[in-house]
């Protein structure tokens, strides 16, 4: 016996269909992820504007979209991504971390610190927000002694902080992981 879907009770085919939307969307943050590994940041960007078409409130699929922004270095779209994703979404602690991220690349370090102490305060535990948070309080400590160095008398032991921090990073270590983005 063969089924006819115009056979199905209405609520039957309603949910039926509820379900494949949900497994759709769920395929299209998956291949949105797997075009940004594969670093296909424009076809990300183009799956994920179609995939919000017909669900424009998925927030995986928005934090997504801002990510691919971000690999195509369109900081501003980016930014304006994550920052939407918190005011609707203000517990998720990935995009305040991406914020981070572009606020630091712009050079506004004190920006970066407050969307990583926000992403530490909704998930105390995320890592990628605490390794950064190290790195922005690091690059704080250095514009503070660059500018304490720029004064007509200079503290030796001031110097010896501030050379050894210079050292510390522009070395291998601190160039391997810059402030990662959430992904």
């Amino acid at each position: 016996m063969r089924i006819v879907p115009s056979t199905l009770p209405r609520y039957v085919l309603t949910v039926l269909l509820t379900l494949w939307s949900a497994a759709a969307q769920a395929d299209t943050a998956q291949d949105v992820h797997a075009q940004l590994a594969r670093g296909e940041a424009a076809a990300a960007l183009q799956t994920a504007d179609r995939g919000l078409a017909s669900k424009p409130q998925d927030a995986a699929l928005r934090f997504l979209r801002g990510v691919a922004l971000m690999d195509l270095h369109r900081n501003d779209d980016a930014l304006a991504q994550f920052t939407t994703l918190t005011q609707e979404f203000p517990e998720l602690p990935d995009p305040y971390n991406n914020i981070a991220l572009l606020q630091a690349r712009a050079g506004r370090l004190e920006a970066a610190r407050q969307a990583l102490e926000t992403a530490l305060r909704n998930y105390p535990s995320h890592r990628a927000a605490r390794a950064n948070l190290g790195q922005i309080y690091l690059l704080l400590a250095a514009q503070t002694w660059e500018q304490m160095a720029a004064a007509p008398t200079v503290d030796p032991a001031l110097m010896r902080k501030l050379q050894a921090l210079r050292a510390l990073l522009a070395s291998e270590v601190m160039n391997t992981a810059p402030p990662r983005a959430a992904r």
